[in-house]
């Protein structure tokens, strides 16, 4: 009894052009972050209103166009920067992100750099409309995302620092803009940014390997595994302490005050599941910690919702 071999069925030209574009199409949105650049876009705006600006009712700051140009600039750069980090990384991605890495596969690398051109220019041009100082601010802010993904992203520690402070920069910008500064503002802006540089630290520990390989020297790549957990608990120790400073010095009430108090019961679970240090545990130690900054966002929102902070 013979067999015959099955083949698959070949797609329509039609269709394998369609299938083709498509796949070029949700490479550049993963080469560029465009996901996290919606996430941060939405942090922006809720954290511009409600925190930043005390004084402009909604209507008013609908109607200011200078802060919309300021995020959009803000949008463009953080998608420029993606495709640029994306293209100085894409040997390390081929390892630790090989779906992402073979749906970026279908658009040349040639053409990141295009998008990247194309992206940078319109964000300065944009800028240069605003005023020369956010012409500055964001040529600043350009070359610091080009330096960290060519030189920076393989210094020891200064990476997740420069990291961090990328991420961090248009929220300095905006508070720079509308003169908030306080001590509620500058609490909130520490546990931020500790918060996220706990983030970058155990995304590390799931990644030593292959950093190591590829020559960038990571905290955990660099010092003993149990010297990286020490480290990244002290970190959400001093972040705890933080928490319960805000909480009882700078005057939050409703979701946001529920938010930092119920991130302490959060902390304490993280630092359980780092002691038993596993691979599984950092993962879930990582989304948590993902997911708690989101929330954070949504508390805010709600609490600008129903008064201001």
């Amino acid at each position: 009894m013979s067999s015959e071999k099955s083949n698959p069925i070949p797609l329509n030209p039609p269709v394998k052009s369609l299938f083709y574009r498509l796949s070029q199409f949700v490479g550049f949105l993963l080469g560029a972050r465009f996901f996290v650049a919606i996430l941060l876009t939405f942090a922006l705006y809720v954290s511009t209103f409600f925190l930043f600006n005390q004084d402009e009712n909604f209507s008013s700051f609908v109607f200011d166009f200078k802060v919309h140009g300021i995020i959009f600039c803000t949008v463009l750069t953080i998608l420029a920067g993606g495709i640029i980090n994306q293209f100085y990384d894409v040997e390390k991605d081929h390892v630790v992100k090989p779906f992402r890495s073979r749906i970026q596969s279908f658009l040349k690398q040639k053409y990141f750099l295009y998008i990247y051109l194309f992206l940078s220019i319109i964000s300065l041009g944009i800028a240069t409309f605003i005023s020369y100082r956010v012409l500055l601010f964001f040529i600043f802010y350009q070359f610091v995302m080009w330096y960290y993904s060519h030189k920076l992203s393989r210094i020891l520690i200064v990476n997740n620092l420069t990291f961090v402070a990328l991420t961090l920069y248009p929220f300095f910008g905006m508070m720079v803009y509308y003169q908030t500064f306080s001590r509620k503002v500058l609490l909130m802006a520490i546990f931020l940014f500790l918060i996220l540089l706990i983030i970058d630290i155990v995304k590390d520990t799931l990644t030593r390997k292959v950093d190591d390989v590829f020559g960038y020297i990571t905290i955990p790549n660099f010092f003993s595994k149990k010297t990286t957990i020490t480290i990244i608990i002290s970190l959400i120790v001093i972040t705890m302490l933080v928490s319960g400073k805000i909480v009882d010095k700078s005057g939050l009430t409703g979701f946001m005050a529920y938010y930092f108090a119920a991130g302490l019961f959060v902390f304490i679970t993280c630092i359980f599941l780092l002691i038993n240090s596993t691979r599984r545990n950092k993962f879930i130690t990582l989304n948590i910690l993902r997911f708690w900054v989101f929330i954070g966002i949504i508390s805010m929102l709600l609490n600008g919702i129903y008064g201001k902070i």
